[in-house]
Formats: C-alpha cells, sequence, structure tokens
C-alpha cells in the first residue's frame, strides 16, 4: 500500500495497516437523520478499528428526488439515507463531532447518475465515496453506458476538485463486486483496476480496489494477490489499498453458517493483506440488519482479526486468474487512453462480458459455474480475449444455476458448527 496524505479516508486507513489493524465497515443507512446519527456513532465506539458509512436510499441513487423528497416529508421509511434531499445543514448535524481523523466517513450508493450526491457529500464535509461507470450500472438496470461513462467523469472530477479544500478525496471501485457471484475473479480483477485507473484519470489521488468474497477460498486468496500486483504496475503514484467484501451473494440462512462466513473472510482479509473489510451480519439472508447486528458483526470480525496472521499468505495453486486479468486489461487498454471510452467500446465488442447480466450493453454471451473443487469456471466466453480452460461439463439449465446461486449458503449452512473444514469454530454472539 503506498504512503496516503495526512487526513484523507486513506490516510485513517494506512495508519490502522502500520498498527496491523483490519479496519471494518458497515453497509448502514438510515432516512431519519437522529438514526444515522446513532448507527454511525454505534459503529465509531464500537470494540473494532472502524470507518463510518452512510448509504443512500434507493430513490436518490435513481436520481429521482421529487419521489425522496415526497417520502421524508410522508415519513416513509426508506432503505437509506436521503443525502441530496435532506440538505446540508442536516447532514453536517449528523456529523458533527463524530467524524474526525481516525474516523472518516465514506458515502455508499449505487447510482449511475452520482453527480448531485457527490455534491452533497462534498457540501456536507464528506469526501469518500465509492462505485464506478461499470459496476454502478450493469447490474442495477438499463441506464446506457455510456451515459454512465459521462456521469461518473463529471462526478469524479467534481470530487478531485475538492482538493482544493484541503481535502484529499478518495474513491473505491465496486468493479470487484460485479453481481455479487458466479463472475469468475480474473474479470473482477481487471475490472476492479479498470475502474481505478478510471478515477486517476480524472484526478482522484486516493483510491481503494474492492475484491468479493467468491467460493473457494484459495482462488480468493489468488485473485487478491493478482489485484495488488497489478494496482502496483497500473497505479504507481496513487495512494491505495484494497478492500474486501463479505460474500454478496445468497448468504447463509443460519446462524452459525453466516458467522463463519463472516469468520473465512475476515481470517482472508487479514492474511492477504487487505487494509478494509466491508462485512455483512448474520440476519443478512432474512431482513436488513439493525444497528445491534451491524455493531456485532464489526466486533466480531476485530475478534477474528486479532487471532490472524498478518500478512501470512499460505501457497495456492495458480489457476491463472492474473494471466486472464492481465489478458482483460490488455484488450481494453488496446483501445486507447481514455478508459472510459475503451470500457465502453470493449462491452460493444463482447471483450468485456458479465456472466447472467441482462444489461442491454452487455453482449450476455458467457456464462459461468461452480466446478467441483468449487472453483469459479468459465463455461461460455463469448468474445472475451481468453480460452475457456475446463473441460468439465458445466449443467447451465436453470436448475444448474439455482443450484450454483445456492452453492454457499449450502456449504455454510450443511456444515458442522465446530471444526468444519475451512471454518474458524463459532464464538458465543454478543447480539
Amino acid at each position: 500500500m503506498n504512503t496516503a496524505v495526512p487526513g484523507s479516508f486513506g490516510d485513517a486507513v494506512a495508519a490502522a495497516t502500520a498498527r496491523r489493524r483490519l479496519v471494518v465497515q458497515p453497509r448502514m443507512g438510515m432516512s431519519d437523520p437522529r438514526v444515522m446519527r446513532e448507527g454511525l456513532l454505534a459503529t465509531k465506539h464500537a470494540a473494532a478499528t472502524t470507518v463510518g458509512t452512510i448509504s443512500v436510499d434507493s430513490y436518490t441513487r435513481l436520481d429521482d428526488l421529487e419521489s425522496a423528497t415526497l417520502a421524508v416529508l410522508e415519513g416513509v421509511d426508506l432503505n437509506g439515507y436521503p443525502l441530496v434531499t435532506t440538505g446540508t445543514d442536516v447532514t453536517r448535524a449528523v456529523l458533527d463531532g463524530l467524524q474526525t481523523p481516525d474516523f472518516p466517513v465514506q458515502v455508499r450508493h449505487g447510482s449511475p447518475v452520482p453527480q448531485r450526491i457527490v455534491v452533497a457529500l462534498i457540501d456536507a464535509g464528506i469526501d469518500a465515496t465509492e462505485g464506478g461507470p461499470v459496476s454502478y450500472c450493469l447490474p442495477y438496470g438499463r441506464f446506457p453506458l455510456r451515459d454512465s461513462v459521462r456521469n461518473w467523469a463529471v462526478a469524479t472530477e467534481t470530487l478531485a476538485a475538492a482538493r482544493g479544500q484541503g481535502s484529499r478525496p478518495h474513491l473505491e471501485t465496486f468493479g470487484g463486486c460485479m453481481m455479487g457471484q458466479l463472475c469468475p475473479p480474473g474479470l473482477l480483477v481487471a475490472l476492479s483496476i479498470l475502474e481505478a485507473m478510471f478515477f486517476v484519470q480524472h484526478g482522484i489521488g486516493s483510491v481503494s480496489l474492492s475484491y468479493a468474497q467468491q467460493t473457494d477460498a484459495d482462488q480468493d486468496r489468488e485473485a487478491i494477490r493478482a489485484l495488488r500486483r497489478l494496482a502496483g504496475e497500473y497505479l504507481p503514484e496513487v495512494d491505495w489499498h484494497i478492500v474486501l467484501y463479505a460474500y454478496m451473494g445468497v448468504y447463509p440462512a443460519t446462524r452459525s453458517g453466516a458467522e463463519h462466513m463472516l469468520d473465512d473472510a475476515t481470517r482472508l482479509a487479514v492474511e492477504e493483506g487487505a487494509a478494509r473489510l466491508i462485512v455483512k451480519t448474520s440476519a443478512e439472508a432474512h431482513r436488513i440488519p439493525t444497528v445491534a447486528e451491524n455493531v456485532a458483526a464489526l466486533e466480531r470480525a476485530a475478534r477474528t482479526a486479532e487471532r490472524c496472521h498478518f500478512g501470512h499468505r499460505p501457497e495456492v495453486e495458480d489457476t491463472g486468474v492474473e494471466r486472464e486479468a492481465r489478458l482483460f486489461l490488455d484488450a481494453v487498454l488496446s483501445f486507447g487512453h481514455d478508459i472510459g471510452a475503451a470500457l465502453i467500446l470493449a462491452f460493444a465488442k463482447g471483450h468485456l462480458d458479465i456472466p447472467y447480466c441482462l444489461h442491454p450493453d452487455n453482449a450476455g454471451a458467457t456464462r459461468a459455474f461452480i466446478d467441483a473443487r468449487g472453483k469459479l469456471r468459465w463455461a461460455a466466453t463469448g468474445a472475451l480475449p481468453i480460452h475457456r480452460e475446463t473441460t468439465e461439463e458445466a449443467d447451465l439449465s436453470s436448475r444448474g444455476l439455482l443450484e450454483c446461486l445456492s452453492y454457499v449458503r449450502r456449504k455454510y449452512d450443511s456444515a458442522a458448527t465446530i471444526g468444519a473444514p475451512g471454518m474458524t469454530p463459532a464464538e458465543p454472539s454478543l447480539s
């Protein structure tokens, strides 16, 4: 990880890494400003090294500010914080005395139209957010990729301009989390690098590169190592760190399974040197978690991290993750130095193609499956610049797809509570 600038989001993470502390973070957003403040306070005072999160509501993500405003006026409980319509003074009051150099706050949203969100967070005194022109467009609807690229260029430059106000703006890629599941890691790694390069091209000097925990720990280790090496090559003058997301697909339905899943994500993050972990809770499979459940997950991850060996990297098989990622990067960058234009062209030609993504700008010619060892593999590669390297027969029926989608849930829910292979023993929950 490169050196960060004092006072930045990246600096807070770097300081924790220097102390060999994993930064843990919830995905938390409440529409009531008082409750949002309570959630941030609980996060800050958790027995863990944390950063804060304000997740934005769905109306605001879609730039439907009229509906967001109406919902607030009618007292409707939204699925996130209506940052743009709440007003700068209210959000500043939410953050008053709470946001500090060692507890920065990040705005999370999911928008292909992020311009007004970025202006609102800057006005509120926040300088960290996340997303990307591809990762916050293709999975979430039919918004044109070309428009998303243009919008993200404007928003990124707006955020970068906040440097003049004495801050060091930070952007986190969401490219390593595409669709949450069933996307082979070589493509996730490449998309994370490409979105980071896009941010840098539009003026950002501090980034984090995302990767989501997938179906096999060894393959995840291989992917994170590839992401680290490629970041060193493609982002040589940039402050960067790696952020790992606990599994984003169909989550274990049992408490024990969910806790084991988080334990494994934590161990993966610590041992592979990811600086930050986005946690999930034991309630994920059933409903939106409470503040108390989020805090319990943060503290569980912190306890697990303390028992792990920082930077301990066991040998893993080379299954070609880095080789694939490099082929994707070479293919996209061959279209020119403008990363946004190159991404649009790469999707148009099918050189980038997300499995099972129904967006009209995605070719839809690729398929993936989970092989007999639990690793994600390509079953159909369409026009991707890679070759399918497995001869294993994949079940691409609807039944086969459902089996793959529920693979991780079944793996963790069916495991023995104590001493299951590849899992850490469960601890008594404090929630």
